[in-house]
């Protein structure tokens, strides 16, 4: 069994996710020994849940949203941790431990900056045709305004290394940070590359997750922007 990655710090936005939290930090917690939540302003037990799981657990006193969510969780690792990577993960279970894990050991491996999971790299995913045709819309986008060449510009698994995460510096609260994070790591030009992930939508998180809507709101968001 590979060892535990002690260099790497999960950051978990965690917004009313009481139902799932303690599974989701149980079985992280196998391969990442280092994980802060980050509470938006949970009107349930979410945080209280986190604690007990064995998080470390930091509070929004009101809801702000999950770039600001993760904007805290990365201030915290960068200046008061000695971590060396930043791993961005969901708290609804969509994401695999064991993508994260390989992405931690590929950036160890190949001296890598930034590793952005795809959904898109593989046929493992399933986001349906409507979700996949507003995301390649938005890949097109934001790949337009970075210079990068991604394939899955929305994905909220990714690796930062350390030295890339203090240059993150999100100021869209909501959604419309997934493209500005990409925006800000492009211009550190550090060593950067996609894995492919497996995304789980599930019955819960289809019900908690981004609708199509939200989707296109962003998509309509990057085109005026």
């Amino acid at each position: 069994m590979p060892s535990p990655l002690s260099d790497a710090w999960l950051v978990i936005p965690l917004y009313n996710e009481a139902a799932v939290i303690e599974e989701v930090i149980a079985e992280a917690l196998q391969t990442f020994p280092h994980i802060v939540c980050v509470d938006d302003g949970s009107t349930d037990a979410s945080a209280e849940r986190a604690r007990r799981a064995g998080a470390v657990v930091l509070q929004h006193a009101v809801n702000l949203g999950q770039g600001a969510a993760l904007q805290t969780g990365i201030e915290f690792v960068v200046g008061h941790t000695p971590g060396r990577f930043v791993v961005t993960f969901d708290a609804d279970g969509q994401h695999d431990v064991a993508d994260a894990a390989a992405m931690v050991r590929l950036a160890q491996h190949d001296d890598l900056a930034i590793v952005f999971g795809s959904r898109f790299l593989d046929d493992r995913t399933k986001p349906g045709l409507a979700k996949r045709a507003v995301l390649k819309t938005a890949v097109w986008v934001t790949n337009q305004s970075t210079g990068l060449r991604l394939t899955d510009a929305h994905n909220g698994l990714r690796v930062i290394r350390r030295d890339a995460a203090a240059e993150v510096h999100l100021h869209q609260n909501r959604m419309a940070h997934a493209s500005e994070i990409v925006t800000q790591l492009g211009r550190t030009k550090l060593p950067w590359r996609e894995y492919p992930v497996f995304i789980r939508y599930t019955e819960y998180s289809r019900a908690k997750g981004q609708s199509l809507l939200n989707s296109i709101n962003i998509l309509v968001d990057l085109l005026v922007n």
